[in-house]
């Protein structure tokens, strides 16, 4: 048996420039971080005991013979790349999917994690962000970037950089002091509306100037982001009051990405007291986050309060194998 932990993340700035589309032509950058909610893949060989070959529980239950029937679109590509049979897998995880906390691009980098653990085989953290792109991106044709996976996988708080090549990831260099200071700065509370990421991203494709406009602006922001995490000279709050004008710039970049609903919340937030906050993910619902300072945090809380509040801890070490029980296995053989 096999149980994979791995993280969600947040992303600050620089959401979108790390599409495809948009970065092979103009690059990319993203300002993200994981935190302390995860998912968990239970992944074993199943007993030959069954009238079925293959049982998957997640938000439903499956049963099957033949990987072919196999309903669920991440897990039967996954398993027909890596050759898996005759398994048992079971998923689950803290947070809501759909959300817009990169949950369907963890639950891939944690299953690919645990194919790999079951089979014996180590897979190190860019080979299972790339894979886990592969999975989504191509096999399972859905819209998006790239920074899930990789954040999924890497962990920390970092700087993920796009070009023609591919990417790099370089961690953010930041004080343990002032790294804590900006955790305690930010709330996060649950809007209740759920969707799928790819659906929102195939609303927003880039088809004008005007979005790829915006998203070069969005681009530049992540540089005077860095710099004011980095940089003990500058006032940390000009990290929340950025995240008021990425968010305004994000807004315009797609019909989808917020509704009428999630604006009045967001201007609630910020009567009450938020330097600036964003809809985290490609939009359309899931989770606002807030920049608040500390003596503001109550009445953000009282504004907020239809709103279920997430405390959450920023988390380095992305996915992991936290049970490893080897199993010995033999594939059936041809009648």
């Amino acid at each position: 048996m096999i149980i994979t932990k791995t993280p969600f993340r947040m992303s600050f700035f620089g959401g979108g420039t790390d599409m495809e589309a948009f970065f092979k032509e103009n690059g990319g950058s993203v300002l993200s971080t994981t935190f302390d909610k995860y998912c968990y893949v239970n992944v074993r060989h199943l007993p030959r005991f069954f009238d079925y070959s293959t049982e998957l529980s997640y938000s439903k239950t499956e049963r099957v013979t033949r990987i072919d029937d196999i309903e669920h679109p991440a897990i039967r590509n996954a398993m027909k790349m890596l050759d898996m049979h005759e398994i048992r897998l079971t998923y689950e995880a803290d947070l809501p999917a759909r959300s817009g906390l990169g949950t369907s691009s963890s639950f891939a980098v944690g299953m690919l994690n645990a194919f790999y653990a079951l089979k014996g085989k180590y897979a190190d953290k860019k080979k299972l962000a790339d894979e886990a792109i592969y999975l989504e991106r191509v096999l399972c044709d859905e819209a998006g970037g790239w920074q899930d996976q990789i954040a999924a996988s890497f962990g920390g708080f970092n700087r993920i950089d796009f070009n023609a090549d591919g990417y790099s990831v370089r961690p953010v260099i930041i004080s343990p002091e002032r790294k804590r200071q900006l955790n305690n700065n930010l709330m996060m509370f649950f809007t209740g509306f759920t969707r799928f990421s790819s659906d929102v991203q195939k609303a927003n494709q880039l088809d004008d100037a005007s979005k790829k406009k915006q998203l070069k602006e969005m681009l530049n922001l992540v540089d005077e982001a860095e710099s004011i995490l980095t940089d003990t000279s500058k006032d940390l709050d000009d990290f929340g009051r950025l995240l008021d004008v990425t968010w305004k710039l994000k807004r315009q970049t797609g019909k989808s990405v917020s509704t009428n609903h999630i604006d009045e919340l967001y201007d609630k937030g910020i009567c009450a007291g938020a330097l600036g906050g964003k809809l985290l993910g490609a939009g359309g619902g899931g989770f606002l986050v807030f920049y608040v300072q500390p003596e503001k945090q109550i009445e953000v809380k009282k504004a907020m309060k239809d709103l279920m509040y997430i405390p959450f801890k920023f988390e380095d070490a992305g996915t992991q194998v936290i049970y490893y029980g080897p199993e010995d296995y033999s594939p059936l053989e041809e009648a």
